[in-house]
């Protein structure tokens, strides 16, 4: 493990992820991977777990990480395909089908945008040993794109399109990823939002009172309408 000189912690990973180095993984830990990753939403999912399709070939042998997102992907004159760019999407859209999607594939890590509900890690994520990666911000889908080197295999293109195929990505030094919940199912944004909760009137300390009285103008927060 190492640490930047902002004393943020930083740890580089092979995949398939060993259960001790997820063991080990603490949350707001920065993780960048070497390894082969693969992309899955609704229309991986629906085939894998509504329709009770098998996966093709031996990637689930080879990674425990599941990416969801949507690949900026091209082909070049001799069929060959690349992904210039990778941006992650929301993943609490997806959790319903997470229990099947762990065990079916012995995935151990998901990588997405914007974490999961603590319930979710509770009940879905500890059972199933699994940690959860979030993007770092908006607008770093050709920074992830750097860290791919090559797309191994596509699966479902022609029915399913760039989108929502599974693409089988092998990477290097690919992030940054953030770790938002441990084995343990604590969330780094549950615990920064609590501190934040805890100290938010303070904000509203010794505002003037609004100098127009609008519909929906107030100094209470509760009162607020967005």
């Amino acid at each position: 493990m190492a640490r930047t000189d902002a004393g943020i912690k930083t740890r580089r990973l092979t995949v398939p992820i060993l259960d001790e180095d997820l063991a080990s993984l603490e949350i707001g830990t920065v993780v960048y991977l070497d390894g082969v990753i693969i992309t899955g939403r609704e229309g991986v999912y629906k085939r894998v777990i509504e329709d009770g399709e098998e996966i093709p070939g031996d990637v689930t042998a080879r990674s425990n990480v599941s990416f969801h997102c949507s690949p900026a992907a091209s082909i070049d004159e001799q069929g060959n395909y690349s992904v210039g760019a990778v941006t992650a999407t929301a993943s609490f859209r997806f959790a319903k089908s997470l229990p099947d999607w762990f065990a079916k594939t012995d995935c151990r890590v998901i990588i997405g945008k914007g974490g999961m509900s603590p319930k979710h890690y509770r009940d879905i994520f500890v059972p199933a040993k699994a940690v959860y990666f979030t993007t770092v911000g908006y607008g770093t889908g050709a920074l992830l794109g750097r860290g791919i080197k090559s797309v191994e295999d596509v699966f479902w293109l022609d029915e399913l399109g760039i989108a929502q195929a599974m693409w089988v990505l092998n990477v290097e030094n690919f992030g940054p990823l953030l770790v938002e919940s441990d084995l343990k199912g604590n969330s780094l944004f549950e615990q920064n939002n609590k501190e934040i909760n805890a100290n938010i009137d303070r904000l509203y300390e010794d505002l003037k009172p609004p100098s127009l009285s609008r519909y929906g103008e107030t100094d209470n927060k509760r009162d607020e309408l967005i």
